[in-house]
């Protein structure tokens, strides 16, 4: 993959995700439950990567832990800084790259990622950023989507209707995958450990759930803004098999994604 290549797959991600920030009530539970997953503590110096809007640093940061976080989109920095200065914490965020950690090695106590770095183009440079800068009996700990549940199945559905990408990036919820996750973990670590959650969003339909995903999710927004003008009859089939991938999730006014969380120690 040429870099320039790499520069505008990212620079897609950037301005795809700067639409994020309405879903963060829906991974504010996701936050605590990764943050005590991880058995952040006070004191500690914590990384959030991809940390979004900050639902995860500052859940962090309530509890006593020096945080920083960092993302690749400005908008949802923006969103991060005020919710910060709202729930009174101090955080150090910035905007960069996973792939290119703007930190020096051994930097931290705990590095976290919620639905963040799966995102990145090349999974072997984000996770060796991510051990790179967390210190030797550290924590890494992320929560993910695992491939055969409904997240992963959405990722797929989407791919099938889009173009193919500018770069052959592995699918994001590779990293929900127990094995694919142990081997790109590989001899740096040990003390894997596994768990499962869900994550419940709460909608009144499987229509309005598809509806908030195409003004929200990047992947789902970009796909439906190009069918809108070019195929409007193959967007109404993407959206047709969208709801009947959701519909066996929603009952009782919740859809339910099932998540997985990965936490281990560096040697």
């Amino acid at each position: 993959m040429s870099e320039d290549v790499i520069a505008k797959f990212k620079e897609a991600q950037r301005q795809g995700w700067k639409h994020f920030a309405p879903l963060e009530t829906r991974t504010t539970p996701v936050a605590a439950r990764l943050v005590k997953f991880a058995n952040a503590r006070a004191d500690q110096n914590v990384l959030d990567v991809a940390c979004g809007t900050g639902v995860v640093a500052i859940t962090a940061a309530r509890i006593g832990a020096h945080v920083f976080g960092i993302d690749l989109t400005p908008e949802l920095l923006k969103r991060a800084h005020e919710n910060a200065r709202i729930a009174k914490v101090e955080i150090d965020f910035r905007e960069g790259d996973v792939e290119a950690l703007p930190f020096d090695d051994a930097r931290f106590d705990v590095v976290l990622s919620q639905f963040g770095h799966m995102f990145a183009p090349r999974a072997d440079v984000a996770i060796a950023e991510m051990l790179r800068v967390l210190k030797p009996g550290g924590t890494i700990a992320f929560a993910t989507w695992p491939p055969e549940l409904l997240s992963g199945g959405i990722f797929r559905l989407v791919a099938s209707y889009s173009p193919p990408p500018l770069v052959n990036v592995s699918p994001p919820p590779q990293w929900g995958d127990v094995t694919i996750v142990r081997e790109r973990l590989g001899s740096a670590v040990k003390d894997i450990l596994f768990d499962r959650d869900c994550m419940l969003v709460p909608v009144l339909s499987v229509h309005n759930y598809r509806d908030q995903a195409e003004q929200t999710g990047a992947p789902v927004l970009k796909l439906v803004e190009s069918l809108r003008t070019s195929d409007p009859e193959r967007l109404e089939q993407f959206r047709r098999e969208y709801e009947a991938l959701v519909a066996p999730y929603f009952q009782d006014n919740l859809v339910r994604q099932d998540y997985l969380l990965t936490r281990a120690v560096k040697r």
